[in-house]
């Protein structure tokens, strides 16, 4: 991986339009000067809550908690690094990145990486041109329509079409001065198998299907035969340094953003048939290209979203992939459920011949995993006689094994009962049970919560940090009492312990209250806070988050850790609560008043608590805080009455 300019980030940063970016998952209307509106990308709502700060270059979500810089979007809406968030945006708004500290191979071989990369890209629209443009794929337009796929459905999917003759891709690459290994490398091509080492176009007379990255990046493709004469049916570009087929889930970056809100991902077998289930409405689907499955897969199944719909053909390999499908999923906390899809058709026959609507109904008829491998027992099992049932009984006993005492339980155990012609209470006696809240996560009955708004999707620390005494991260849901009140920290607004939330920490929120004030009045933070130390703010986390605005009071946004996904996503937040704030010298001693008398109260309760400490002594602190606070109270409200 390379190692880019400190520089580099701050270039990006200063490129990017933050509009122009958040646009591309949501719509956005303005607000007032620099700040934008729009509905969540992140969780579902009507009224939207999430503001862009144009200026600032920072997005936040009052409804959810989620947000951070361009850089944190990027990474949370495409799944990607920060490094390849860098490069993503990079590229998306023209700034030449600088490597630093990289040898001279593995220069090489970045470049060499790039190159592919480009090649990879030109032949997808070479595909696409071909696809529509041609006479020659009139064949492949019609089967495409008669699968009941619109072109723009193709269009998005840049879905192309390979000509039957030996070389059209070999010479197009050649003109482009792309040389014969290149093209070979990138699996466009194929050796000769007489020997003399020539080379020939991979994909010929084929419906074509680019297989991208997180970043829509073409790393391959897919190909379908448009001849019954033509073996095989489906082809791929073969594994190499750029196309692993066993790493990619097909149409990932059309899906993420839907998945992501609907926290579940819809996991589907073939290229059309994620086309079909996408144009009826359902974004939130990928392939998985085939049913041998593979934990990469899974594990960038379990990036998209939480709970799993396995929508395979009912046929024996599609049940064969979706037990295996449990067994790597084993361990990750995923919510697995089946499609039950009629026999005989898949997804893009079940939407051509039923319709839209009829599809999104099965698709929402999703049953638990545990309860397709209950049916798939009992439907291959011999019932007619004792020991057949013994042998169901037997296969079941590790499928209840999950199962915790639950209403789903005893309905499974009823059906099941019912199908052996046997009293429930024996077969619950013969089968295992699992302890209380050890459900297996492929097992689950109901369909897994959404994600817990604003949740850390990247799975890091929580956003208060190491050593915080908080239980409420910021990214996970609001610690205020009137989230609707975007004025709740304004000037004259008396910052009463009755305005927070029960349920967070006080002395958390007076910091943050505190740390906002900061940020709308920073000429006379800069004094305040040159003399406070460390010591005044709870926690590792958020003595960093203190120091860095001390250090960046006018520029909040510039030199935040690339590895810090919980400090980008604090300053968002800080950012956001500033924004009515006023700029107020009075208003940020009352705050600071207010942070010391908090922080006095849970000193006493500590005391009390432990038996150490004077508690007459802290209770003088608290006292004459209390005063501070109340004077400085009244001095900011006496400062915003209209003159008489």
């Amino acid at each position: 991986m390379p190692r880019y300019a400190d520089s580099d980030k701050e270039k990006v940063r200063e490129a990017i339009d933050m509009v122009d970016l958040v646009s591309t998952k949501t719509e956005l209307r303005r607000a007032g000067p620099g700040r934008f509106k729009g509905l969540c990308p992140f969780h579902d709502e009507r009224t939207p809550s999430f503001s862009v700060n144009a200026d600032e270059g920072f997005y936040h979500c009052f409804g959810c908690g989620v947000g951070g810089d361009a850089f944190g979007f990027v990474m949370a809406t495409e799944g990607l690094d920060f490094v390849g968030a860098l490069e993503s945006l990079a590229g998306r708004y023209g700034v030449e990145l600088t490597v630093e500290d990289e040898d001279p191979q593995a220069a090489e071989r970045r470049r060499h990486r790039e190159r592919l990369l480009e090649l990879l890209e030109r032949a997808a629209g070479f595909y696409e041109r071909w696809l529509w443009e041609s006479a020659e794929a009139a064949p492949a337009r019609r089967y495409l329509a008669e699968r009941g796929l619109s072109d723009e459905t193709l269009r998005t999917y840049r879905v192309g079409y390979a000509p039957s003759a030996w070389d059209k891709l070999l010479m197009a690459g050649r003109q482009q001065s792309f040389s014969n290994r290149e093209i070979f490398e990138a699996g466009l091509a194929v050796r000769s198998s007489k020997g003399e080492g020539r080379i020939y176009d991979r994909f010929r007379r084929r419906i074509m299907f680019p297989l991208c990255d997180a970043r829509g990046r073409v790393l391959g493709f897919g190909a379908r035969a448009l001849g019954a004469d033509q073996m095989p049916k489906y082809l791929n570009s073969a594994d190499g340094d750029i196309f692993h087929k066993g790493d990619i889930v097909y149409g990932a970056h059309h899906a993420r953003v839907a998945a992501t809100r609907a926290d579940e991902v819809i996991a589907a077998e073939g290229y059309t048939d994620v086309l079909a289930l996408h144009q009826a409405g359902m974004a939130n689907v990928v392939g998985i290209m085939g049913t041998a499955l593979t934990e990469k897969q899974v594990g960038e199944l379990a990036k998209l979203g939480k709970t799993i719909l396995l929508a395979l053909d009912a046929d024996s390999a599609g049940q064969e992939a979706m037990l295996r499908a449990a067994k790597l999923a084993a361990g990750r906390r995923l919510q697995l459920r089946v499609v039950p899809l009629p026999k005989g058709l898949d997804p893009a026959d079940l939407v051509q011949e039923q319709g839209a609507e009829a599809a999104k109904e099965i698709v929402g008829a999703s049953v638990p995993f545990v309860r397709f491998q209950i049916e798939r027992e009992l439907e291959s099992g011999d019932l007619t006689h004792a020991e057949g049932k013994d042998a169901v009984i037997a296969a079941l006993r590790p499928v209840f094994g999950t199962l915790p005492p639950s209403a789903l339980r005893e309905e499974l155990l009823a059906h099941v009962a019912d199908r052996l012609d046997l009293q429930a209470s024996l077969v619950s006696s013969w089968l295992p049970v699992a302890p209380a809240g050890g459900a297996s996560p492929s097992g689950g009955g109901a369909r897994a919560p959404r994600r817990t708004p604003g949740g850390n999707r990247g799975g890091g620390s929580a956003p208060w940090g190491e050593g915080s005494p908080a239980q409420e991260p910021w990214g996970g849901g609001s610690p205020y009492d009137d989230e609707e009140d975007p004025g709740r920290w304004g000037e004259g607004a008396p910052a009463t312990p009755a305005r927070r939330a029960p349920s967070a920490n006080p002395v958390l929120l007076a910091e943050r209250a505190f740390l906002a004030q900061c940020l709308a009045a920073p000429d006379p933070a800069e004094e305040l806070l040159g003399r406070l130390s460390d010591d005044v703010f709870t926690g590792a986390f958020m003595q960093r988050l203190a120091a860095h605005v001390r250090a960046n009071l006018r520029t909040p946004t510039r030199g935040l850790p690339e590895d810090d996904e919980a400090m980008g996503r604090a300053i968002a937040a800080l950012l956001a609560d500033a924004e009515p704030l006023s700029n107020s010298a009075t208003v940020l001693r009352r705050e600071l008043a207010y942070l010391e008398m908090t922080r006095a109260e849970r000193d006493i309760a500590e005391a009390r608590r432990s038996g150490s400490g004077s508690i007459n002594e802290l209770r003088s602190v608290k006292d004459r805080a209390k005063e501070r606070w109340e004077q400085l109270l009244q001095q900011s409200m006496d400062e915003t009455m209209p003159a008489r």
